[in-house]
């Protein structure tokens, strides 16, 4: 990657990729994406519940990149009778109450509660873990805008205005693929490291009377 002049700093990021040159842009979040809400079925009627359709909740959010299988799961009656609404392949789901901010992208089609004001992207426009890597801007500007008096929440007309510079979709995608090995590297040593933690507690416990 190259590092950019300090004059042009306002239109490119410090740091490029090599034949990335265009001036990135300042966009609105919905002019890339639609801004999708969820929805619960009445838990009071079984035909609603256990079905074939992903569900999640908010705090089912926060721990892993990708998503595939959610804890509870509804049917199409259920979807059909709700606002809940199936979102495609690389939503990037965003929790908007109750912790705002938790990101993941869905590995597989599913619905949400209407604890979330997922992503969708256009896919000519935005790259999933582009907008997935930018998680904390998402987080601090829905805390920002956020409104409520039980419990602050951020609304999907507030998130579709959400300011944001962007460059071309191939240069997205070359960032989001580097952010993406990364972040698997990082999951990769972690697995290392919680496995050499319950080592050690097994050599602790065999080694001393």
């Amino acid at each position: 990657m190259a590092k950019i002049d300090d004059s042009v700093k306002k239109k490119v990021p410090e740091l490029r990729f090599p034949g990335f040159t265009d001036d990135w842009e300042e966009r609105k979040l919905g002019e890339l994406s639609n801004i999708v809400g969820g929805g619960t079925p009445s838990t009071s009627n079984p035909e609603y519940w256990d079905g074939d359709i992903d569900w999640y909740a908010p705090a089912e959010i926060g721990e892993q990149s990708y998503v595939s299988k959610s804890k509870k799961t509804i049917t199409e009656l259920g979807l059909k009778k709700s606002s809940a609404r199936i979102l495609p392949v690389g939503t990037v789901l965003f929790t908007s109450r109750a912790g705002i901010g938790n990101t993941a992208i869905l590995a597989k089609e599913a619905t949400t509660n209407q604890g979330f004001q997922s992503i969708v992207p256009d896919q000519n426009k935005l790259d999933s873990y582009f907008i997935f890597s930018r998680t904390n801007e998402l987080k601090r500007y829905g805390e920002v805008t956020g409104a409520g008096s039980t419990f602050v929440e951020v609304s999907g007309k507030q998130m579709s205005k959400m300011s944001i510079m962007v460059p071309e979709l191939s240069e997205q995608q070359k960032i989001g693929s580097f952010f993406k090995q990364l972040d698997d590297t990082i999951v990769l040593h972690q697995r290392k490291l919680d496995l050499l933690k319950e080592q050690k507690k097994g050599f602790l416990q065999k080694m001393f009377v």
